[in-house]
């Protein structure tokens, strides 16, 4: 408990540390990556006070409520580079979100899960995968149909905010759908405790981190966006790299850590509850409300992407389901999804 403790207030310091970083105008590319880190544990000590709030339910709930929570530091971080006009790394965080979810943090788990089983192979309940397969599916169709319009120049192309916002409330319906569905019977079949990865702190702790990390998180993203700009033209890197990779592992901190250590543990569906919540997610909640929220802003946020990224989204979709559909999944098929993460990466570090 002490460690946890002193893990946290590390986190706290380094936390502090950007913050007088940023106030003093220090270079903006040590302000970067600090706040960059900090922001990495945030996610950690929102994903520790979740678990420990979610210990008594199943792994329905507390996958579901880790990966709302968990998603935090990247709604913080888009909202803030939307305000400041970075659209590119807005898009660029979600759909960097998407792919380090469903590639590198799910094939990391894989790998995890099948090493520490007794016969290679990481068995799961298949409902989840496929649920997550058609839902991400749903959400490539109205990126497909509106990246196709933009590419064409037809009269649709010329309102894709607006066939954007009415995608994104459809999406959100569907999901609300799912998820209510989700959490019944996930109440019903899972009633069994679950064993946390970490040391469970008590309640009333675990709420005020929660609150504390929520505060620190929106802090931490405005400072983070603030050094962006003039970091990136620093390091010469793309903005896109920064949005598809940087961005995106430091905000999925949470289902890095959290899904490959339940993996390892042989806490297989909790784990791939961790990691598919969170990909359903960001498809269907959070890149729809993301979208919705942006008409506040000068600049909008649409489901419109370049044709190589929209080849990615969909392909990553049909791997993750050919990968997880039938409720197993051995190690080198992790290895693939991070190999494909892999490339993907590299794609975009030459772009």
């Amino acid at each position: 408990m002490l460690r946890t403790y002193a893990a946290a207030a590390v986190v706290l310091a380094v936390a502090a540390a950007g913050g007088i970083l940023h106030f003093a105008g220090a270079e903006p590319v040590v302000t970067f990556i600090v706040t960059g880190a900090a922001l990495g544990g945030v996610a950690w000590v929102i994903g520790l006070a979740t678990e420990s709030v979610g210990a008594r339910f199943g792994p329905a709930v507390t996958g579901a409520l880790q990966s709302t929570l968990g998603n935090l530091p990247e709604l913080f971080i888009v909202l803030f580079a939307l305000s400041a006009g970075e659209v590119v790394v807005a898009q660029f965080s979600v759909l960097g979100s998407l792919f380090a979810n469903a590639l590198l943090v799910l094939g990391l788990t894989i790998a995890a899960g099948s090493l520490r089983s007794g016969d290679g192979r990481m068995t799961f309940g298949a409902r989840l995968p496929n649920d997550t397969a058609t839902l991400l599916l749903l959400a490539v169709f109205l990126i497909a149909i509106l990246g196709l319009s933009d590419q064409v120049g037809d009269r649709a192309s010329e309102h894709q905010v607006e066939i954007s916002v009415v995608g994104a409330v459809c999406l959100l319906i569907v999901y609300g759908a799912w998820l209510f569905a989700y959490l019944r019977s996930g109440r019903t079949a899972e009633r069994a405790l679950v064993e946390p990865s970490h040391t469970v702190i008590p309640f009333t702790v675990a709420i005020a981190m929660l609150g504390g990390a929520a505060v620190l998180a929106a802090f931490l993203s405005d400072w983070f966006v603030d050094a962006l700009d003039p970091a990136v033209e620093a390091l010469g890197i793309s903005k896109a790299f920064t949005g598809l990779v940087i961005v995106a592992i430091a905000g999925n901190a949470v289902e890095n850590v959290v899904a490959v250590t339940l993996a390892w543990k042989g806490h297989n569906d909790l784990s791939i509850s961790v990691v598919k919540n969170s990909v359903s997610q960001i498809a269907c909640f959070l890149y729809p409300v993301l979208v919705i929220a942006s008409l506040a802003f000068e600049h909008r946020l649409t489901f419109v992407i370049d044709p190589v990224y929209l080849g990615a989204l969909a392909l990553t979709a049909i791997a993750v389901w050919q990968i997880t559909g039938d409720g197993e999944a051995v190690l080198f098929e992790g290895l693939a999804l991070v190999s494909l993460y892999v490339v993907l990466a590299t794609l975009v570090w030459f772009e």
